[in-house]
């Protein structure tokens, strides 16, 4: 286990060539402690360093991954961090996103978390944006990107 001044040298190391990345979700405020708990195992378990903040008074928290873009496990481990703290939100009735939107990483997440309801979504925006000129591809993969 890092102690804390490895980890300072581990974050210098990703600020100068690593990437982070920035995820959130929110619980409900009674299980908040122990999504957190949970998730600080995972990026132990994986080898990362992260680090969490939050408006924990309403549930909602974010993670910073910072990771190797060149190391393809250090890659993996971030993608899986990110995907373990969205099941385990989903899995405490809380929401695979916090306040700043389902982004890139999230698309799958919405359809894992709302079902059926995404596909009326897609159909409200292509009702006001028949364009897809208003943020396409940052809430559902739109047809205009061809996925």
């Amino acid at each position: 286990m890092e102690c804390a001044s490895q980890r300072l040298l581990r974050l210098a190391g990703a600020a100068a060539g690593g990437r982070a990345i920035t995820t959130d979700v929110c619980v409900p405020i009674s299980r908040l402690a122990e999504c957190m708990v949970e998730t600080s195992k995972d990026v132990e378990e994986l080898g990362l360093t992260a680090t969490t903040v939050g408006h924990v008074g309403d549930g909602n928290f974010h993670v910073m991954l910072m990771f190797d873009p060149n190391d393809d496990r250090e890659v993996n481990a971030a993608a899986e961090v990110n995907q373990r703290l969205v099941d385990r939100a989903l899995e405490m009735d809380g929401t695979c996103t916090g306040e700043h939107g389902i982004g890139l990483r999230k698309m799958g997440s919405l359809a894992q978390e709302l079902g059926e309801a995404v596909d009326v979504m897609q159909a409200v925006k292509r009702a006001i944006d028949p364009l897809d000129i208003m943020n396409p591809g940052k809430v559902f993969m739109t047809p205009r990107e061809g996925r």
